[in-house]
């Protein structure tokens, strides 16, 4: 999963890998911060990048701080898959 509007963490959540801005009227990296701190002391392989001042839909990210988002969530993809 790249993101998480789930509220509650059951235990059974997919790795997941989040990026948010700072400034995302839709999705609060506050509340994501907790939601993947909740997944991760589930046990389960979570990642959260926070870029500073960005709003939602940034898309690649290019020119922006989040240039590199895609890279960083393939490489968590390719390492969870390599773990099974």
């Amino acid at each position: 999963m790249q993101y998480t509007g789930l509220y509650d963490v059951f235990g059974n959540e997919p790795p997941t890998y989040v990026c948010v801005g700072t400034s995302d009227g839709i999705a609060s990296y506050q509340i994501m911060e907790q939601r993947i701190s909740a997944i991760q002391s589930q046990g389960t392989p979570a990642e959260i990048e926070v870029f500073d001042g960005l709003g939602h839909g940034f898309g690649l990210g290019e020119g922006t701080v989040a240039e590199g988002w895609l890279d960083h969530a393939a490489a968590f993809w390719e390492e969870q898959t390599n773990e099974n």
